[in-house]
């Protein structure tokens, strides 16, 4: 019976331990779920500006690489020499920023391949409108004269299925993930060294990270 007072103290001191230890990894996690909550609600849409932003970084580069492989396929060059013009930064931004207001209103009205040929005629128009005011100040950067099937070298027929692919990736890719991105207003300068505090959790590459 002595064993046994001297025991049952032990044990009932060892299921408080384990009773503290709960009870203490019950509030770090409601703590956890509390921040998680409070950074949710701190998390704010891209502006119009800042997407319009990324959709003419977007458009800038793949002009220049689509322009540096055509080089290579026709002329073989190996300095794959990119060009573009610094208007296409305001053409591009803003035709996609515009295919994404047509996006969202047409995603649950009509399937993809038929979203993708309504984009497809809004390039064409929007380029065509683009070329004709930029060439009355004779500040056009393209000229498709060389093509068959051009119209007034502003637009041509040997493009659509180039411009279709090209809105079927705006669309899945570009346009979708950038509707995800999301500000963080809590956040500070030095986010990376803290963020793993703040937020009561290590984070990996931007994301929660979760044993």
């Amino acid at each position: 019976m002595a064993f046994l007072r001297v025991r049952c103290p032990c044990l009932n001191v060892k299921r408080t331990r384990c009773d503290l230890a709960g009870k203490r990894g019950s509030r770090i996690s409601t703590t956890c779920t509390r921040n998680m909550a409070t950074r949710t609600t701190s998390l704010e849409p891209l502006t119009t500006l800042s997407r319009w932003y990324l959709y003419a970084i977007h458009g800038y580069f793949c002009e220049v690489m689509f322009t540096a492989a055509w080089e290579f396929v026709v002329n073989w060059n190996w300095k794959f020499p990119g060009v573009t013009s610094v208007w296409a930064l305001f053409i591009y931004g803003t035709c996609i920023l515009t295919v994404e207001r047509m996006y969202l209103w047409l995603r649950g009205r009509c399937p993809v391949l038929l979203r993708c040929v309504i984009y497809t005629l809004w390039t064409y128009l929007w380029e065509f409108g683009t070329g004709f005011l930029l060439r009355q100040f004779n500040a056009c950067p393209w000229d498709y004269s060389q093509f068959r099937y051009n119209f007034m070298g502003l637009i041509t027929a040997e493009y659509a299925l180039p411009w279709f692919c090209a809105s079927f990736i705006m669309e899945r890719l570009v346009i979708r993930n950038t509707l995800r991105l999301r500000y963080d207003e809590t956040a500070e300068l030095d986010a990376f060294s803290t963020a793993p505090y703040r937020l009561g959790g290590p984070v990996t590459n931007g994301y929660f990270k979760v044993d």
